[in-house]
């Protein structure tokens, strides 16, 4: 499994720097610092389900309180359509570079929203301007209750690892907190911090740090247990 992942990441980072423009003599020009971020987010997005680790959680009490699990053939419809309706709703927020959505694995989903709109400069505080936004993403979420949510808080490198994992984790529980006060079961959410040991982007310049400076929800299907189910 290890290996495939491997591979996967490879074929991911080879394909996106096919992509890259040249000049008119076939040359291939430098990238950006968002190309570069886009190309390193399609990397550790391709990795990121590994986060969500459904094997630590209690499965039987995640199914209960959601009032069951989706059945495997339908899993990938129910995703399929919950990503179209994040694309609808927040379609000038991407448009506007301020929030992300990826498919990432088979079935999981990973929202991505920048520090830049969420957050101000070393603070856990949502910005007021971000509420509606973060009031769209908890609408879809109620409303597609049947997923399990990762929280993941991240920052750039500017100052100590030990202040920016505590600060990426206030981040994380930030957001956490909000989606549970519009109504998203708490036994639904998990919330961590990985400081600045996951950049999708370089920290050498403040376009980068930008990138880097962001909280991802990774959203996992609850999936029916059929293991036990008898035959029909």
């Amino acid at each position: 499994m290890k290996r495939l992942t491997v591979i996967t990441l490879i074929a991911t980072f080879v394909t996106v720097s096919a992509g890259c423009a040249t000049d008119e003599y076939g040359n291939r020009l430098p990238m950006s610092d968002a190309q570069k971020g886009a190309l390193i987010g399609a990397v550790s997005g391709a990795a990121v389900g590994s986060i969500g680790n459904k094997s630590n959680r209690n499965r039987g009490a995640l199914i209960g309180a959601v009032g069951g699990g989706i059945a495997g053939v339908a899993v990938g419809s129910y995703m399929d359509s919950q990503k179209k309706d994040f694309e609808k709703v927040l379609a000038s927020e991407v448009r506007a570079g301020e929030i992300s959505i990826q498919k990432v694995g088979q079935n999981d989903l990973l929202i991505t929203m920048t520090g830049q709109t969420a957050f101000d400069f070393n603070s856990t505080a949502i910005k007021p301007g971000f509420y509606t936004t973060m009031d769209k993403v908890a609408n879809i979420l109620t409303r597609y209750g049947k997923t399990h949510l990762t929280i993941i808080g991240h920052t750039d490198n500017v100052g100590s690892q030990q202040y920016n994992q505590n600060l990426s984790e206030r981040r994380a529980k930030a957001v956490n907190d909000y989606l549970l006060n519009k109504g998203v079961l708490i036994q639904r959410m998990t919330f961590l911090g990985r400081g600045e040991s996951a950049p999708r982007a370089s920290n050498d310049t403040e376009e980068g740090r930008r990138l880097n400076r962001r909280v991802e929800i990774l959203v996992e299907p609850i999936v029916a247990d059929t293991q036990n189910t008898p035959p029909g």
